[in-house]
């Protein structure tokens, strides 16, 4: 949403490791659809109620096998792709996650807000590998790979960036493989996080909780 200064090199950037690039435009008022449809990006405008709807609503419009969700604000790298999508492609797992903890984060230190960020990822992160005897590093990244009748199954219920935690949750609750690849999360070029900690945190907790049982 609202991304006209970054969109370019996003699509730009994923372009040599994708077959199709799908944005879902959170109706913008600024050039961001313009600019992706001069680039032969496929534009689908989402429903506005989050993140998680978007990415919910993208699943069910996608006809590759395997899907890779970037964001559009220039703070993950396409050059990581072929890394986190080499799992999958070797059947070694079924979602692969990129690890802001092994490939650092300009996003996660710095200000308080940040490092209660950090925090309360290590937090969730913890809690997950407890419930599900896993040994994962990152669980909220949005960057991250996976197979498209994964996604499917999942019946993600999700609308806000809760969606990634609960994607995490319910794959390893159906014996899904996860893993973690590491990459490095830049600073958003332009513009500042919708994220407010503040206003989400209760919910980020409760859903940890909800598919914990």
């Amino acid at each position: 949403m609202n991304e006209e200064l970054t969109i370019a090199e996003v699509i730009e950037g994923v372009r040599p490791y994708v077959d199709k690039v799908l944005v879902m435009d959170g109706n913008s008022n600024d050039r961001t659809r313009e600019i992706a449809q001069y680039l032969g990006a496929r534009v689908v405008t989402d429903s506005g109620k989050g993140k998680g709807a978007a990415i919910r609503q993208a699943i069910e419009e996608v006809d590759t096998e395997a899907i890779v969700l970037i964001d559009a604000d220039g703070s993950h790298d396409p050059a990581d792709i072929p890394r986190l999508y080499a799992p999958v492609a070797a059947g070694e797992a079924d979602m692969v996650v990129g690890d802001r903890m092994a490939g650092g984060s300009d996003e996660l230190a710095g200000t308080l807000s940040r490092v209660l960020r950090l925090f309360g990822s290590h937090v969730i992160t913890l809690c997950i590998n407890y419930r599900f005897g896993v040994c994962l590093n990152d669980v909220q990244n949005g960057f991250r790979v996976i197979q498209t009748d994964v996604a499917r199954a999942l019946k993600l219920r999700e609308n806000g960036f809760t969606i990634e935690e609960e994607m995490v949750m319910k794959a390893l609750k159906k014996k899904y493989r996860v893993v973690n690849v590491a990459s490095h999360e830049y600073h958003r070029k332009f513009g500042i996080s919708r994220i407010r900690i503040s206003k989400v945190w209760f919910r980020f907790g409760w859903v940890v909780i909800k598919h914990m049982f």
